[in-house]
């Protein structure tokens, strides 16, 4: 007799697939309920978080703790930042132990928080607030630290000091050294003002003497000047002379601009000083500096400085004087770039006068550049000169205004 073997494999099967069916059965429903309750938590959560956010808004402090309480309660995926806005919104609602003890428990449940950073300079401030300085070795965070730096240097600066001294000569990134140099410059002790000149000074961070060199500038102080003026005489880097230079500019020091630009052999750094002394509104120290300049590139740097200082004036004296014809005609184009009916009377009537062809294409510039058009037409209708004429029409042509546009027209016309 012969055995049906497929069908009892089949059965076989069929069986051991039915004996697993409960447990399967079981399991899945517990797995969707864990789902399905995360997913009520978290939703729950950014309810909370959306609601203590609005009461922030509104200004609602103390409904603002309740919901964030709420929401670190839950110790979910926002139970940090929960924490640090519970802590602000305790400030301002003028609860700063309450505050600073919330601080606390997100620095102990959370030691790799985000938010850290952030308690910790709310952390300063609240201190700063109640009269009690945070100690700046204290902080993990490099620019909680600065914070607290700042707050110790307005309330014991002989404490902060040497704090800030070992912050810039330690393996601190060039930005937070910069960060440092600026809580020195706010300090008006005399032991500040000298650790800042010495960086300033120094050669071993060019980056850091630099941004030194800019703060010395930001106090209006005679011994600060005088620092700026050594390290100018004494550097052999043209970036850090530049950089006294810019601090001459920030700290209005004309005296300083005038004396370098008379004084500096090097003819870049001289034309550097001449331009800042332009930005600086040195207007009477370049009319001063044009009489006993030597070079033509000196003088058309001193011409720039007048169009800095729309000195009409000044560049009038240097039209009528001039000497040189490359010059001049620099003179005449920034009368043209400085505008106004002043320039433009000038440049009409010079004009009227000229014979040399090169200054009149100067004049013809300076009030194209003016955008006067209309003038130009004038110009261009009584000039019997054929080659200037074609000159003047070519400017025209290219202008976008409506008079030139109908002169075009009616030349094509003719």
């Amino acid at each position: 007799m012969n055995v049906p073997t497929t069908p009892v494999r089949f059965g076989f099967v069929l069986i051991l697939l039915a004996s697993n069916l409960p447990a399967r059965a079981q399991a899945d429903p517990q797995m969707n309920g864990f789902l399905q309750q995360e997913s009520k938590m978290s939703n729950r959560e950014d309810e909370l978080h959306k609601d203590g956010t609005d009461a922030l808004n509104e200004s609602k402090w103390e409904a603002a703790v309740g919901k964030f309480s709420q929401v670190a309660e839950l110790h979910g995926k926002r139970a940090d930042s929960a924490l640090y806005w519970k802590a602000y919104a305790l400030n301002k609602g003028g609860h700063r132990q309450d505050a600073l003890a919330t601080i606390a428990d997100l620095r102990k449940q959370y030691p790799r928080s985000t938010w850290l950073k952030d308690a910790g300079a709310l952390e300063v401030e609240l201190r700063q607030a109640s009269g009690q300085p945070v100690n700046p070795q204290e902080q993990d965070d490099e620019e909680t630290k600065l914070l607290a730096l700042n707050s110790l240097m307005n309330s014991d600066s002989k404490r902060a000091l040497p704090i800030l001294q070992k912050f810039l000569s330690s393996n601190n990134s060039s930005r937070l050294k910069a960060q440092a140099l600026f809580v020195l410059a706010q300090s008006d002790s005399q032991e500040a003002r000298q650790t800042l000149v010495q960086v300033a000074r120094g050669q071993s961070n060019p980056e850091l003497q630099r941004k030194a060199i800019e703060f010395l500038a930001t106090q209006e102080s005679p011994e600060n000047v005088a620092a700026l003026g050594e390290i100018y005489r004494t550097s052999n880097s043209h970036d850090v002379r530049r950089a006294v230079l810019d601090a001459y500019v920030a700290c209005d020091c004309r005296k300083e601009l005038l004396a370098a630009a008379q004084e500096e052999h090097d003819q870049e750094l001289r034309r550097d000083a001449i331009h800042r002394l332009g930005a600086a509104g040195g207007q009477e120290e370049l009319r001063q500096l044009y009489k006993s300049a030597a070079s033509v590139d000196d003088k058309e740097a001193i011409i720039q400085g007048f169009i800095a200082e729309d000195d009409v004036q000044g560049l009038s004296e240097v039209v009528k004087t001039a000497t040189e014809a490359r010059v001049k005609s620099a003179a005449i184009r920034a009368l043209g770039a400085v505008g106004g009916q002043q320039s433009k009377a000038l440049l009409l009537q010079m004009y009227g006068n000229e014979k040399d062809p090169e200054i009149k294409r100067s004049l013809i510039e300076g009030l194209f550049i003016q955008d006067d058009a209309h003038d130009l037409i004038q110009l261009a209708r009584k000039e019997s000169d054929p080659e200037m004429r074609r000159h003047l029409i070519q400017q025209l042509s290219v202008m976008d205004d409506r008079e030139a546009k109908d002169y075009m027209l009616e030349i094509l016309n003719k």
